[in-house]
């Protein structure tokens, strides 16, 4: 305790201390959740107030996008988590939460900024709500195949009962939403201009309080603090650069990015907390904090810069139109009314 750690920690190595919850810490986080997950219901009901049926069932119809994400979501993230671990050459229990990261499902924040860079709202719903699903199976899969050279996979406790949650919790507001989009348009619209407002407050405010919870466990390896810098904004270019090889029109490919590089960390969280001991978790209990912290930081910079060129540049509408063009004249016109969810929200 002499070397600075609190006389109530667990594990003490130098100055780097993995705290104990107490009682504060432990009603703070049960208030605090209790809190975000209502709001959190709330700002996916807003955004599904921009979401129109026949347009999303036209992604599921013809799922070319969704395609596309799935790829980025279980085949270039998992990958790029596994190459970069190799890299930098971590601890393989470091290596380990690392690869948890790269396979965990695509996050709920990336709806709010896809809104916000005028994004394609039906396919990034409809891609946060594919991924969850498939990452019921795709996860043990990807674990399977990129962890067994420094772990027993079998050590890795998937929570599918959290990703049950996190599936309605996605589902059920988004419905609702549709719902009042499809009865009460005009409401819908002032619903989604103030969560659209509130989900970019909860986004920031979940980091903080992250930060605020676990404010114990901030000491971890430099390495891991690169790879937590390098690897969502990997996850943002490469989804882009795949999504635009694809085919897919401007708006659909910041969609494809922001779903790509925008993890579900509190998923990981969870799974790193059930899998590890107290010994292991010092090692790498941040690396999931630390991830969301630089994806929502990169996703500032790219919303950021898409305003800036937005206003010297003006409305982007004329580009997607030409772009929209080009993949209508790839397809009949039987198959464009069919796939409506191909439709851009900028269009309308």
């Amino acid at each position: 305790n002499s070397t600075g750690c609190s006389a109530n920690a667990t594990i003490c190595n130098g100055t780097s201390c993995l705290l104990p919850e107490d009682n504060f810490n432990e009603t703070l986080s049960i208030i605090l959740s209790t809190v975000l997950t209502i709001m959190l219901a709330l700002v996916m009901f807003s955004m599904g107030c921009n979401v129109e049926l026949k347009k999303f069932l036209g992604h599921i119809k013809r799922p070319w996008g969704i395609f596309v994400g799935f790829l980025c979501q279980f085949g270039i993230m998992p990958l790029t988590g596994f190459l970069l671990a190799l890299i930098f050459n971590v601890l393989p229990i470091q290596a380990v939460v690392v690869m948890i990261m790269g396979c965990c499902p695509g996050g709920t924040a990336s709806n709010v900024i896809a809104y916000w860079v005028d994004g394609d709202m039906d396919l990034s719903i409809s891609m946060t709500t594919c991924s969850t699903l498939f990452a019921m199976g795709m996860m043990p899969l990807c674990l399977f195949i990129y962890t067994k050279m420094w772990t027993d996979s079998d050590a890795i406790v998937l929570p599918y009962n959290s990703i049950g949650l996190s599936l309605v919790a996605l589902v059920v507001p988004v419905s609702f939403g549709m719902y009042v989009n499809h009865r009460w348009p005009s409401k819908a619209k002032v619903i989604l201009k103030i969560g659209s407002i509130v989900g970019a407050i909860l986004i920031v405010v979940i980091a903080v309080v992250g930060g605020i919870l676990y404010r114990g466990s901030w000491n971890i390896s430099p390495k891991l603090w690169l790879i937590g810098t390098i690897f969502p904004a990997a996850g943002y270019s490469l989804g882009f650069l795949l999504a635009r090889v694809a085919g897919l029109s401007w708006h659909r490919c910041r969609t494809v990015s922001l779903e790509t590089g925008m993890q579900n960390s509190q998923l990981c969280s969870t799974i790193v907390q059930l899998s590890f001991t107290p010994e292991q978790l010092e090692l790498m209990f941040t690396f999931p904090l630390v991830y969301s912290i630089f994806q929502l930081l990169f996703a500032l910079i790219i919303l950021g810069a898409y305003r800036v060129y937005r206003k010297h540049r003006g409305k982007t509408k004329t580009d997607i139109e030409k772009t929209e063009g080009k993949e209508d004249s790839k397809s009949t016109s039987s198959h464009a009314k069919i796939n409506g969810g191909f439709v851009s929200n900028e269009t309308k």
